[in-house]
């Protein structure tokens, strides 16, 4: 089980952990900071690749994703050093993915030939809404005018471009929302990352909604109905769900998320990353420290910014192949599954195929179209 990882690739993730402003509805560990200072920051990230390189000797990088925060806040010569230093450690795949999460806005936009230039080869635009009124509402720094503008400056220098929108928001109709699928499409998008907008404890619409200040939110029914309307819609244009919020052209799907959903191996960098890698001895979660300040130091005194590197066990890591392979179109690997001491609840299953909310072919068990709004239930009732 030791080469298990293999199914599922190996990556790298970046985490750059600074924004302009924080936006409301997100729980991400992002740091608003006035001056950062970059070599600094491009040093310390190398150092970080170059301790886990030594530790994961050998391998073949497919991956690189730079995730946030704000990672299009970085210099590009950061984002080149990082990138440098995982060659310098790994090898890299033929047709490696390196991706970066940027925001829209002309600042970010400015530097995106930059990062063509270090390497970047995918670049993930943080849309969020195509109607100005909700992107204020988000607390979003940009106009649609000026992600329209930053998509076909991407589209100019990226190979693949993609971006996320938020659905299920406040006052927001189905006919809206189908409205700003419309347009996603028109502008040539080839993946599209589609969430449903949740209210999280400790954001500031989290205590907005606690106050019964958050109004217009649309109830459970319509959040559902757009869910599945933005499914065969997308479908209908060559667009499919390959996972439960993605959406892609054939050939491009993110392989780097991948590697998440089928468990491979990521190697995490960067104050609150979270990654998992497979030593000879066990499969180990690790978590690095979450605040920037604390993080710099450990990592420039010599040490690990992790606080934690953990052996899973074989329950956690058959339970984590569960949940995440599920939440794949193509769903999971029954034997690798098992291999792994995973078990199901036959009857349950069973049952839950005669209810077509689950299939079962080709050595894989998937949930259908009508299963996958109730996934969380169909996980807890194939555990048993």
């Amino acid at each position: 089980m030791s080469e298990d990882w293999r199914a599922g690739g190996f990556g790298l993730y970046v985490h750059w952990p600074f924004c302009a402003s924080k936006c409301p509805y997100c729980d991400f560990n992002s740091h608003v900071a006035g001056h950062v200072d970059q070599a600094r920051w491009a040093r310390a990230l190398a150092s970080e690749i170059a301790r886990l390189s030594a530790l994961l000797p050998g391998r073949v990088l497919h991956s690189i994703f730079f995730g946030g925060g704000t990672p299009s806040l970085m210099a590009p010569e950061t984002v080149a050093a990082v990138i440098e230093a995982a060659r310098a450690g790994w090898t890299f795949a033929n047709d490696i993915e390196i991706s970066m999460e940027a925001n829209p806005g002309s600042v970010e936009a400015g530097r995106f030939r930059g990062y063509a230039a270090a390497g970047v080869n995918r670049l993930s635009l943080g849309v969020q809404a195509l109607n100005d009124a909700d992107l204020r509402r988000l607390g979003r720094m940009h106009s649609v005018a000026e992600a329209r503008l930053a998509f076909d400056l991407a589209k100019a220098s990226f190979d693949r471009v993609s971006f996320d929108l938020i659905y299920a928001r406040q006052d927001q109709d189905r006919a809206a929302w189908r409205r700003e699928l419309e347009e996603a499409l028109s502008m040539a998008v080839d993946h599209l990352s589609l969430y449903q907008l949740t209210i999280e404890p400790g954001t500031v619409f989290g205590a907005r909604h606690a106050r019964g200040q958050l109004k217009g939110l649309p109830h459970d029914d319509l959040a559902a109905d757009m869910y599945l309307e933005t499914n065969e819609f997308l479908a209908s244009r060559g667009m499919p769900a390959y996972e439960i919020s993605n959406h892609a052209a054939a050939g491009c799907e993110s392989r780097h998320n991948l590697i998440y959903w089928r468990q491979g191996d990521w190697a995490a960098v960067g104050p609150g990353a979270h990654g998992r890698i497979t030593l000879p001895a066990a499969r180990m979660a690790t978590v690095a420290e979450m605040m920037p300040d604390r993080w710099l130091e450990m990592v420039e005194g010599g040490g690990s910014g992790d606080v934690e590197a953990e052996p899973l066990s074989a329950d956690d890591v058959s339970s984590e192949y569960l949940i995440m392979s599920m939440r794949l179109a193509e769903g999971m690997e029954l034997q690798r599954f098992f291999d792994k001491g995973g078990e199901l609840d036959v009857r349950r299953t069973d049952a839950l195929i005669a209810d077509g909310l689950l299939e079962r072919s080709a050595g894989r068990v998937r949930a259908t179209e009508a299963g996958r709004p109730v996934l969380n239930y169909l996980l807890r009732s194939m555990a048993g």
